[in-house]
Order: structure tokens, then C-alpha cells, then sequence
């Protein structure tokens, strides 16, 4: 048996001295001898002792703090303008979370660079639980490898939460444009003496990048106008003043509905419950053809693991209501719940595609 006892532990304290060296020879310690030991001894002692006492401090804290949470209302960080599908998966996640949590949770849309800008904010917020993160595979999996120095690692500079949902594009044309499939897109695309222009809510999103596979794979140019979110590019598109764009399906819907835009294709691998009658671009003209914008819930690293938990908890519950469930439906969406890390092999899958396109067409911003 292993003898435990403090006779055989190393001590912190020095050992008082039986004799204390001198110059002629050894003489038994003096008043002044124990003085110095015992300044020693707290000198020694009193580091550990506050350390101890600090570590135990933070953790209580940092324990009561996640025992009331939320003890007040919570800010949801959309990183692009208002009024597109984005801020509207926003509203109901949170407006059902609310209810769930006791507190209110206010939308703050903060747009610019493929969402970039909204995402480092919220990455350089406390990691308290009151500053939340909305992200979508543009931001996360694609920015980072279009802008310098974005100023967030989407690995380490958020702690997950769960992801939300996934919805495709479609694939829409200004009625002007004489193409009523992608295969004959295609073909104008190559016959075309320059190249057809398409809008998209930004440089990095998912729409963006929608066009650039496309043009990959097809083998055809196109050429990319960004605009400052969705509803701006819709309405050039509206306007004629671009010929295509792939679109989000709530955006496009009601103008196809109505004969003010054309849909040729479903950027997923099936179609949408709210063009069933669209092909997708990869049964229509493109095999293995597949861009789909991936949501999912972020906090600051550093944020308590209760907190995350009871996050967590709340938005896989929201997930899995029927009123939810329609909602996202009606935005072209489905829910996909599950635990914080599954986060980590959808944006190291999402990266790893996109960065190997990123590169093949040498596309960065300036």
C-alpha cells in the first residue's frame, strides 16, 4: 500500500536549519534566523493561497451567473442587412425562444462582407450568453478564405450552439433572358459575346458562390455583380439590370409565381416543396451539382458550457415543433437539430469544398 501520510509528501514550507553555518564554524539559528523563515514560509505560501482562493471565486461566479441565465435580454447578431431570408430564419428561432427562456431576444442586424463583419463583432463580444451569432456557410466557410485578414477563426472564435436549418437557392432569369431550362441557359451563356451578368447579396455568400460552381462546371463565364444584401439584387433583377441570379427560394417564389422572373433550376440535390415542379440543377443539365446554405447558432468562445447546454436544449425544442417545422418550410428550409459539435465536421466539410474552388478560380477580395 501506498503511504500517503504528510511524512512522505514534499513540502512547500523550508525546513527549519539544526545549525546555521557561520565563519567559524555552526551556531544554533537565532530569533533573526526565525524571522526570515517564517517570511519565507508566507512569502511561499501566500501565491498558492490567493491563486486557489481566485480560481474558486471565478468558478463560483462564473456558476451563479450561468444558474440565472438569462437575467436579462439577449442580442441576436444578424450579419446582414434587413429584409432577407436570413433575418427572417432569425425571427423564428427567436421568437419561439423567447417564450422558452423568460427573455426577450432582439434582432441587430449588422451586414457587410459576406457577413464577416457581423461575425468578428460578435466573436470579440463577452462570452456572457447576451451577444448570440446567426452564421451561414457563406460566413463561416467561405469568407475566411475570400477576405484578409476577416478577423475570426470560424474553429476557435466561437463556442457552437446547434445548428438551425438548411435551405437551397434557385436558380432564377430575368423573363427577357430565352432560356427556359439550365440546358439552354448554358448553351446562351457560351454563345453570348460577353459575359451574362449575375447578381448575388454579396462577395462570399453562398449565392456568390452558387454562380461561380456553376460557371465551373458548365464551363461558361459569367460575370459577378455584388450587391448589399438580397433585396437590392432582386430588384435589379427585377429591373432587367442583371440577367440571373440564384436566388434564396423565399426571395424568388412570389416573383415566379407572378411571371416577373423565370426559375430554371433547385440548387440542391431534390427539389423544393415550394417549386416542386422546378428540376434541380443537377437532374436538369449538371450531375453532382449540389449549394445549399447551412444555418447554425454561435457565441463567443469562452461561453459557459451550461449556458451552451441550456441553448442548446431551448433551440433543438423549438426545432421540433410542428409551427416551426412549417415555418422554415415556407422560407424553402428544414430543421436540422442535433448537439454543438456537430458544427465542427459541417464547417470542416463546407471549408474544405469551397477553399478547393476558392483556389481553382484564384478568387480573393481586394
Amino acid at each position: 500500500m501506498i503511504d500517503l501520510s504528510m511524512a512522505h509528501r514534499p513540502s512547500i514550507i523550508p525546513s527549519p536549519p539544526l545549525s546555521l553555518q557561520t565563519g567559524s564554524g555552526s551556531r544554533p539559528p537565532s530569533s533573526r534566523d526565525w524571522a526570515s523563515i517564517s517570511s519565507e514560509c508566507t512569502l511561499t505560501i501566500l501565491p498558492t493561497v490567493l491563486l486557489a482562493a481566485g480560481l474558486g471565486a471565478g468558478l463560483a461566479m462564473q456558476a451563479a451567473s450561468a444558474q440565472d441565465y438569462p437575467s436579462r435580454p439577449i442580442t441576436l447578431v444578424v450579419p446582414f442587412p434587413p429584409g432577407g431570408s436570413t433575418t427572417i430564419i432569425a425571427r423564428i428561432i427567436a421568437d419561439k425562444m423567447n417564450d422558452a427562456l423568460g427573455q426577450s431576444i432582439v434582432i441587430d442586424n449588422r451586414g457587410g462582407a459576406g457577413g464577416s463583419i457581423g461575425a468578428r463583432q460578435v466573436a470579440k463580444s463577452s462570452p456572457d450568453g447576451y451577444t448570440l451569432l446567426i452564421a451561414f456557410s457563406g460566413t463561416l466557410a467561405i469568407s475566411p478564405s475570400i477576405f484578409p485578414n476577416v478577423g475570426y477563426d470560424p474553429r476557435t472564435d466561437f463556442a457552437p450552439i446547434g445548428m438551425i436549418g438548411m435551405a437551397p437557392s434557385v436558380l432564377v432569369v430575368h423573363p427577357s433572358v430565352p432560356a427556359r431550362s439550365v440546358a439552354e441557359l448554358i448553351t446562351l451563356t457560351k454563345q453570348s459575346p460577353s459575359p451574362m451578368q449575375y447578381g448575388s447579396p454579396g462577395i462570399g455568400t453562398i449565392n456568390h458562390l452558387a454562380g461561380e460552381l456553376f460557371a465551373s462546371i458548365a464551363g461558361v463565364k459569367i460575370a459577378h455583380i455584388p450587391y448589399k444584401g438580397t433585396g437590392q439584387a432582386m430588384n435589379d433583377l427585377l429591373g432587367g439590370h442583371v440577367a440571373m441570379m440564384f436566388a434564396p427560394i423565399p426571395a424568388a417564389h412570389g416573383n415566379v409565381s407572378a411571371g416577373r422572373l423565370r426559375a430554371l433550376g433547385v440548387t440542391g440535390l431534390k427539389r423544393s416543396s415550394l417549386l416542386p415542379d422546378i428540376p434541380t440543377i443537377a437532374e436538369a443539365a449538371l450531375s453532382g451539382f449540389d449549394v445549399v446554405q447551412r444555418s447554425v447558432l454561435l457565441a463567443p468562445a469562452g461561453t459557459p458550457r451550461s449556458i451552451i447546454e441550456r441553448l442548446n436544449r431551448e433551440l433543438n425544442a423549438v426545432l421540433a415543433t410542428d409551427e416551426v417545422r412549417k415555418r422554415l418550410a415556407l422560407e424553402g428550409g428544414e430543421p436540422i437539430p442535433g448537439p454543438p459539435e456537430a458544427y465542427e465536421s459541417d464547417i470542416d466539410r463546407e471549408a474544405a469544398r469551397w477553399s478547393k474552388l476558392l483556389n481553382a478560380i484564384g478568387l480573393k477580395a481586394e
